[in-house]
């Protein structure tokens, strides 16, 4: 009689790096992928983008994404195109932000594709996009909406269910069922003290946990957002200068217009034009307004930071930004300075010794906004070296990722210790530094797994 092999899980993507979430898990009759990210930042890891799937992706039985982040959602057209023809199982906010993301994506991969070609910056004869929007706007039509903390049968013994996870609209835990084991994903982990979302629910315990270690090795200051932005707004106003806020347009963007409109209502700062840049962000903005359950800004604050700022729709009206002179605030997308509309105006503002760039969350190793914090004083776009004379701060109480002391606290709430702990989603020092912490402080097994290992889930080590 044969037996059937033993569940493994093959970590695909977020092993010793930050973005490129996937993981598959696979038994004797079902293929199942949770997250289908992009890989960013350096460019041996974006190169991974464009090599073929480490599984037909026709072979595929079921996506679950976490959340719609692009390093967890934006691979999916590719994979799409490349024969997926399955399900993407999500929850209603996280296919909302989707429907923005995923056609931007493609687009901002089509401009950069032509721009490219036209400049002569590609060795190759003609410059592709990893996907269109069209291909992104086809992968839509999969996204199949689930709710929350339901027990989803995908049949063969494998069940999924969506916890809350704070972060972002619609992220969540994933808790697989596989046959006998449970296997629980962390996603990206909120924090319990955000202005703006919820706490996550608190780890019951599992088999084994998957979990993000982006943070692993800090602690986030126990610092005030309002009272972090207030004194620089006000330096950088007096000497008349503007401030560029590179700003992920789904949570970060939301946020920084949630506190500047307090601060602006409370006279902390003077009123002063806030322009969105970001179509994108101001779609999201719409989005948090349907989903009050998830998050918990009062109805008069989330209507003051969607009145807050000038909405920039158009190219045309993006540019005429850059003619103009402080004091102002420009919010725009990417947050970690990738591409976007954000690098036209970095290119005409950045050279300015008034003016001030302002990080509001985690820079990827290779990103040009690892750059700046870094100390770098130029920066290359568009194929060429700009200078960057601005005054460079990295905000320290805006991320939406919990630090590794929040981490270990959602850890303790555990009825059942895991036999393995993976740390993902986290540079090498931060996922080595919170496997350490995981095993001296709870006394749990903990290790980071390898790119493309495989383990078994009966047997993990």
């Amino acid at each position: 009689m044969n037996r059937q092999p033993h569940p493994t899980l093959r970590f695909l993507g977020a092993a010793g790096t930050v973005t490129g979430s996937r993981y598959l898990i696979e038994t004797g009759r079902r293929r199942i992928l949770v997250d289908c990210g992009l890989f960013q930042g350096f460019k041996q890891l974006r190169a991974r983008n464009r090599k073929p799937f480490p599984v037909r992706p026709s072979h595929i039985d079921t996506v679950l994404l976490t959340h719609a982040h692009l390093d967890h959602s934006g691979y999916l057209p590719a994979l799409i195109r490349a024969g997926y023809s399955g399900r993407v199982l999500c929850t209603e906010a996280t296919a909302e932000l989707c429907g923005l993301i995923l056609p931007d994506s493609g687009h901002i991969q089509e401009e950069e594709a032509r721009y490219a070609q036209r400049k002569g910056f590609s060795k190759h004869e003609k410059p592709l996009p990893l996907y269109t929007q069209k291909d992104a706007e086809a992968a839509l039509t999969h996204l199949d909406i689930r709710p929350f903390n339901r027990r989803l049968d995908l049949g063969d013994g494998i069940a999924a269910t969506f916890i809350p996870a704070g972060h972002l609209l619609g992220a969540a835990q994933i808790r697989l069922e596989v046959e006998d084991t449970v296997v629980h994903f962390s996603g990206d982990l909120g924090r319990d003290c955000d202005a703006l979302m919820r706490p996550p629910v608190a780890f019951e315990g599992a088999d084994v946990l998957v979990c993000e270690s982006t943070y692993g090795n800090r602690s986030h200051k126990d610092i005030d957002a309002e009272a972090e932005l207030a004194p620089i707004l006000r330096r950088v106003f007096g000497r008349g200068g503007t401030v560029l806020i590179p700003a992920f347009a789904v949570g970060r963007a939301q946020g920084l217009m949630y506190h500047i409109a307090r601060l602006i209502n409370r006279g902390e700062i003077p009123y002063v034009p806030v322009y969105l840049n970001s179509p994108m962000a101001v779609d999201a903005t719409e989005i948090y307004h349907r989903h009050h359950d998830e998050h918990h800004v009062s109805w008069e604050d989330c209507k003051a930071m969607f009145t807050l700022a000038k909405r920039v729709h158009t190219v045309e009206e993006s540019k005429e930004l850059n003619t103009r002179f402080g004091p102002m605030i420009i919010i725009s997308a990417s947050g970690m300075l990738t591409g976007g509309r954000i690098l036209h105006h970095l290119v005409s503002f950045g050279g300015d010794r008034r003016n001030a760039i302002l990080l509001s969350g985690f820079q990827a190793g290779g990103t040009r906004g690892a750059s700046l914090v870094d100390g770098a004083r130029q920066l290359r776009m568009f194929g060429r070296d700009f200078p960057v004379n601005a005054e460079v701060v990295q905000l320290e109480a805006f991320s939406g990722h919990a630090d590794a002391g929040e981490i270990l606290a959602w850890m303790r709430h555990a009825d059942q210790v895991p036999r393995m702990t993976y740390l993902t989603h986290g540079e090498p020092a931060a996922a080595d530094t919170m496997r350490f912490r995981i095993e001296h402080e709870l006394g749990w097994p903990a290790r980071v797994p390898e790119h493309l290992e495989s383990i078994d889930l009966d047997h993990p080590r």
